[in-house]
């Protein structure tokens, strides 16, 4: 007879996941559930990914962490995985459009994050369901706090969810089952067996989220797109992580300033070299300078270098990325132009 399990946040703990499946003695033919969330925090994340797209009798619901990945919302953990990821990214995002935000056996309703208490199951906000940020601030709004939906929830039939790391045991409250008990920060991955409400954990073997922070940080910062980042947007992100103390990290940010400050401080040149490209389509095609400027990309700055109205501020407005300043400097004949390293 086959049995249903219904896994809590997973979070790239492959690891514990296998050593979950195997306590439980799971079968071909048994149904396994997971909450979602899982991918992000943990090493594995493409390995549980794997292993759901490729076992029958699987089900996995959008967490947080998936719509996040869907959304193009990519904070440092997102970013991780799309590297993690690779060229395997783009169809990973197809089946997160794919998967469904809740599920109901005979015996339970199985969410993410949390449940309206007085709405009907088919009229659940994704959102809410998910626990996005959105659903998260509907719900404050609504109840005071997110959490409370628990307190509020009177249905006979359970609704057993994630999202919310409860500690190293499920928090049972009110016909509801909280799961998430922290395994990617190295506390316990949880599964409860229908119909009785079996626990089964395993503990994580370390805290997976504090060693990935730590093992990323350079890969991350050297995928963004620096050269297409408009320069306010760096100085942002430079202070933003003015906090890290780790040597490599502080070195390679020091190196981006340095770059960055470097292409901004082409601005003078940049008007000079302009002035000079004016004065030689006026000695070369005189009155026909308007029909050879038009040609080029940059022609506004050549009309208004023309008539002396090109101003620092205009080029700052425009060239406001390393790559159109860069692009500009090599096209103009300058030399020296800072490269990023």
């Amino acid at each position: 007879m086959s049995r249903t399990f219904v896994v809590g946040d997973i979070h790239g703990c492959y690891d514990e996941l296998m050593q979950l499946t195997a306590r439980i003695g799971l079968k071909e033919d048994d149904m396994l559930i997971s909450v979602g969330d899982i991918v992000d925090r943990g090493g594995k994340s493409k390995e549980v990914y794997h292993y759901f797209r490729n076992r029958p009798n699987s089900i996995v619901l959008a967490g947080n962490h998936e719509r996040k990945h869907l959304n193009g919302v990519l904070s440092y953990a997102q970013e991780i995985v799309k590297l993690q990821f690779g060229e395997e990214y783009s169809a990973f995002l197809e089946w997160c459009a794919s998967i469904g935000y809740y599920y109901e056996t005979a015996d339970a309703v199985i969410v993410h994050a949390a449940f309206e208490h007085d709405r009907a199951l088919v009229e659940q906000r994704e959102d809410v369901l998910c626990g996005s940020t959105a659903g998260d601030k509907y719900l404050e709004k609504k109840y005071g706090t997110a959490a409370e939906w628990v307190n509020q929830y009177k249905s006979v039939k359970p609704v057993i969810y994630g999202h919310h790391v409860t500690g190293d045991v499920p928090e049972v409250r009110n016909n509801t089952f909280g799961i998430d008990t922290g395994a990617c920060h190295g506390g316990y991955l949880t599964a409860i067996e229908l119909p009785g409400f079996i626990v089964h954990q395993v503990k994580a073997a370390k805290d997976y989220w504090k060693e990935e922070q730590a093992s990323w940080q350079i890969p991350v910062l050297q995928a963004k797109d620096w050269e297409n980042m408009q320069f306010d947007v760096i100085r942002k992100q430079l202070d933003k992580l003015a906090y890290i103390e780790v040597p490599e990290v502080k070195e390679f940010l020091a190196g981006i300033e340095r770059w960055s400050a470097g292409l901004m401080a082409l601005y003078p040149a940049l008007m000079d070299a302009l002035a000079a490209f004016v004065a030689q389509l006026v000695s070369t095609h005189g009155a026909d300078f308007s029909k050879e400027a038009n040609q080029y990309t940059f022609k506004t700055y050549l009309f208004k270098s023309k008539g002396n109205n090109l101003k620092t501020e205009d080029m700052e407005k425009s060239l406001n990325t390393p790559a159109k300043v860069a692009e500009l400097a090599r096209t103009l004949g300058l030399i020296n132009i800072p490269e990023r390293k």
